[in-house]
């Protein structure tokens, strides 16, 4: 009782928070707010705390208060089971209502928050423009004609929109302090948001920059002005750097380029920290800390993830499929839990020393203590080179090959195990896009030998090229050929798209493409097994510590850096005297400070907690694997199918599935190519309840996602 109050306290907390940082970009724009915050500054510049400190409690904190709030939140209710109801009543606002090839799928809830936030970007600019035309005064420097100055007035505040959207643009892609886990979005998921905001930032920011150029070139001006670096006030030079990094990154990140050449996207995406420093010398300290939280949060995470990530582990064994994926097994410490359809960020450094790939993890915590295991396809250039190392390996006349030692952080799951409380789960894959599935059906099984609620039928639907990717399914082949029991039915339809066979069954298949090469590695005797992250209370004391350290420096900085000003006059004297970029170099080391302190704080944590496990993997966690042929009863098989030649029909199945298994509460799981998640969603946005209102006793179909790749 008394947990279920202070989370109930904690979400309102957190609600107030979220309501007043909104309630500063509301204001933001209006002459009220200008006067007041005005008044406030003078009237604590000459304390200490200035209006340094003033500026970050109000403007910055916010959000950084909210994510050690979410954290303390996230601690607490992992200690407590989620009741079902929570989710029925979210699952009307998450399911499909917008299902279109350029912006894909998009929920209700989705569709509500874009909304809000453009009806915010129309009100900043139409604020600030308004009071613009009211108040336009000449530039002194620029003798512009009205048209002129108008315009550029305009062009000015497109580049307060790319700063509105460069606030959000880093706190999708957060990993450990992950704010979008509080609404029940995985890492995965809010990529697309990032993708989204970032390329708002870049429409924006160039309409801003290109319009200002056109001001200055028809004004005869643009040699003058283009490659200024102004003592004082916004730094043009610096705003034009950040504007050609920014587009730089912007069209490295393109799925063409990306997909294709992804070493390019991986380390042009790294220019992002030219940008923000760039964009600081542009912007100036008071509109950077509008943006900075978002900034701050990155780095921390950033940071956290790094230290998480050592010391390196290596790799147990291996298997070798016949559609040339492989199956790393990795050691994990026995405490380490994580849920269904989590993730882990591999690094290999003989393959390469800073790319970290994403891969979903294909085991359960629930079965395996002292192993995980990833599969991955070789599909592009870092999956060849794995691919080649382990095949050599492989070849190679040893009878334990060397350690291969490897990077991982993670892993990074779904913030509840609601996918596993429907009466029953549609589970829909495409080639490679199985691995998820996998770790939710062993889920499965072992909540059912525990006693525990789970989905009592499940239908897995596999799409795949050829029959040879059906291998794909040997770690669960057991689940699949040997139902024992009448609490778990689990149904499988495979279809085969580009291959033709008669005659061919499920048994047959599976055995045909059971027989996968394994390689067991030495370990190395310094490896440690994978921790995983730091407990969200520890993340959230390192937040709060490093924000006070931050502050702490900021004022002490500025004190040393920038006189205390107590009249107009020395405050505008002293303006002229000092470069605007001053305060801006005080804002950089004050955070790599913190996140220094931070960093010294982590590993000392990171260390003591190393200290208490066992070091050195156990060899007698190492299992050796060995083929074999796959039996199972005749009474197994029969209702599992196979068809060749063919896509599934997505309307059939929905409109028998509720029949077959008499749930009339169905999660419907997809992960696979964008044009498959289409699909699915379009039909069951057709046949959820949440559409069919007046319909009786109609099946509730509930949507999600799983990204096929990031």
């Amino acid at each position: 009782m008394a947990e279920t109050a202070l989370l109930n306290v904690l979400i309102v907390l957190m609600i107030l928070i979220c309501a007043g940082w909104v309630s500063l970009w509301l204001l933001k724009p209006t002459e009220m707010w200008s006067r007041k915050w005005k008044e406030a500054e003078d009237r604590l510049r000459p304390t200490f705390f200035g209006y340094y400190g003033l500026n970050f409690v109000v403007l910055t904190f916010p959000v950084i208060a909210l994510a050690i709030v979410g954290s303390v939140y996230l601690n607490l209710q992992l200690r407590k089971t989620r009741r079902r109801q929570g989710r029925k009543a979210f699952s009307a606002f998450s399911n499909p209502v917008v299902v279109n090839t350029l912006l894909g799928t998009l929920s209700a809830l989705e569709i509500l928050v874009v909304s809000l936030f453009v009806l915010l970007l129309a009100w900043t600019f139409y604020a600030r423009v308004s009071n613009d035309v009211k108040n336009l005064m000449p530039v002194k420097p620029l003798k512009l004609k009205r048209w002129q100055l108008t315009y550029l007035r305009i062009a000015t505040r497109f580049g307060l929109l790319a700063e509105a959207c460069l606030a959000l643009l880093l706190l999708p892609i957060l990993r450990g302090l992950a704010l979008f886990r509080l609404l029940g979005i995985q890492f995965e998921a809010s990529v697309r948001y990032h993708i989204w905001l970032g390329t708002a930032v870049i429409s924006f920011a160039f309409v801003h920059g290109a319009s200002t150029l056109f001001i200055w070139g028809v004004s005869h001006y643009i040699q003058d002005e283009i490659g200024k670096w102004q003592k004082t006030g916004r730094i043009y030079l610096a705003g034009e750097i950040a504007l050609v990094t920014g587009l730089v990154i912007w069209i490295t990140a393109l799925p063409q380029i990306r997909r294709k050449k992804f070493e390019i996207f991986y380390y042009t995406h790294h220019l992002y920290l030219v940008f923000l420093v760039f964009f600081l010398f542009h912007a100036g300290d008071r509109h950077f800390y509008m943006v900075f939280p978002g900034i701050f949060l990155f780095g921390l995470d950033k940071l956290l993830r790094i230290i998480q990530s050592r010391p390196e582990t290596c790799i147990l064994s291996a298997k070798i499929f016949p559609n040339k994926a492989i199956e790393l097994i990795l050691p994990k410490d026995p405490k380490l839990k994580y849920t269904p359809t989590s993730v882990i960020f591999v690094k290999i450094p003989i393959i390469s020393k800073f790319q970290w790939h994403s891969f979903s993890i294909t085991s359960s915590s629930s079965v395996d203590d002292h192993t995980l295991s990833v599969i991955i396809k070789c599909q592009g250039s870092w999956t060849s080179s794995l691919y080649n190392l382990i095949n050599t390996e492989l070849e190679s006349d040893a009878d334990q090959m060397k350690s291969i030692p490897i990077a991982v952080e993670g892993p990074y799951g779904h913030p509840s195990t609601d996918l596993l409380r429907y009466d029953s789960l549609l589970l829909i894959a495409g080639g490679v896009g199985i691995t998820p599935f996998l770790s939710i059906l062993q889920e499965v099984a072992s909540a059912q030998q525990s006693g525990n609620q789970f989905p009592t039928r499940i239908q897995l639907i596999y799409v795949v090229k050829k029959s040879q990717d059906v291998c794909l399914l040997n770690s669960i082949s057991h689940l699949i050929l040997d139902q024992s029991t009448d609490q778990f039915h689990l149904k499988l339809k495979v279809f085969v798209t580009q291959e033709q066979q008669s005659g061919t069954t499920v048994r047959e298949l599976l055995n045909e493409y059971s027989q996968v090469e394994a390689v067991d590695f030495r370990t190395d005797s310094s490896s440690y097994a994978i921790h995983g992250l730091e407990s969200y209370l520890v993340m959230a004391v390192i937040a709060g510590l490093s924000s006070i350290v931050f502050l702490v420096f900021l004022m002490f900085l500025s004190h040393i850096f920038v006189p205390n000003l107590k009249i107009k006059a020395s405050a505008k004297a002293s303006k002229e005297k000092n470069p605007s970029w001053v305060a801006d170099l005080i804002i950089l080391s004050s955070f790599f400070i913190s996140i220094a302190c931070s960093s010294l704080v982590a590993l000392i944590v990171r260390r003591r907690r190393l200290k208490k496990e066992t070091p050195q993997i156990s060899e007698k966690h190492v299992k050796s694997w060995q083929p074999s042929s796959i039996e199972a009863g005749g009474g197994a098989l029969e209702k599992h199918e196979i068809h060749f030649t063919g896509r599934p029909n997505f309307q059939d199945i929905f409109r028998e599935f509720p029949t077959e298994t008499g749930g009339s509460d169905i999660g419907v799981i997809v992960c696979g190519p964008e044009t498959m998640k289409e699909s699915v969603a379009l039909f069951c946005r057709q046949e959820s309840q949440c559409f069919n209102i007046g319909a009786e006793k109609k099946t509730s179909f509930s949507f999600h996602s799983l990204n096929f790749t990031l």
